[in-house]
């Protein structure tokens, strides 16, 4: 390089020292080229061949939501009635309508009505006096009472396990040989439709009930259950 190209080069450089600006743009070149090899020298250092690497420390996360774990025979379900328990075990043993010439779809729901001031607590059958009556279900007959001022000639039978009581009532007569202790199966026939007791002379028809019998298993004694849901067709939807 010849001696004045260096002279004017130098020139040069003392004129951007000298202005502000070119100072600046100095300084600035400067420090940037500091930076970057103080970053390479850091880099090279933190993994160096033998030199062990930092890993940051993992944040702790929470621990992971715990839910309990149910069984389907354990989910909640809605609690039913003993009443409509009862009702709807008697459902699935397809009793047999006690009065089979009487299509139980003309059946009334009159279980609550009142009777002498009294709740009816059953149901009646219409039907022409004389028509058979027949057993509901298997079981035996507990008893055969003459209620004169009531429900004149019943039945009262007990089904095979002695949860429930059948009673018939009002019946014009009793089947020939009928008696205390007979075993029954369902469709025999027990009797005939009447109006004995205080069941209305021009009315005959059959009063039914279905008691569920307590542990003392008393013929006269027992929760009643309404006989109408038995026979009574599904309702839709």
């Amino acid at each position: 390089m010849s001696t004045s190209v260096a002279r004017r080069r130098a020139r040069t450089a003392s004129s951007m020292l000298g202005h502000p600006f070119g100072l600046g743009l100095v300084l600035g070149v400067g420090l940037f080229v500091a930076l970057w090899i103080g970053g390479a020298l850091s880099d090279r250092g933190a993994y160096a061949p033998g030199s062990p690497r930092v890993e940051p420390t993992p944040r702790a996360l929470p621990p992971p939501a715990t839910y309990p774990t149910i069984r389907s025979d354990e989910m909640p379900r809605p609690a039913l009635s003993p009443a409509v328990e009862d009702v709807a075990f008697l459902r699935l043993r397809r009793l047999q309508f006690p009065v089979p010439s009487t299509d139980p779809r003309r059946l009334r729901d009159d279980f609550s009505d009142s009777r002498n001031g009294r709740s009816h607590e059953a149901i009646d059958i219409l039907a022409p006096r004389g028509t058979p009556v027949v057993a509901v279900d298997d079981g035996v007959v507990q008893k055969m009472f003459h209620s004169v001022g009531k429900g004149g000639l019943t039945v009262y039978q007990f089904d095979p396990e002695g949860a429930y009581c059948y009673y018939y009532a009002h019946l014009d007569r009793y089947a020939d040989g009928l008696r205390e202790g007979q075993e029954l199966h369902k469709g025999d026939v027990i009797g005939y439709v009447g109006t004995t007791g205080n069941a209305p002379p021009q009315t005959p028809h059959l009063h039914f009930a279905i008691f569920k019998l307590g542990p003392e298993k008393k013929w006269w004694k027992g929760a009643a259950l309404n006989p109408f849901p038995v026979w009574a067709p599904p309702r839709a939807g």
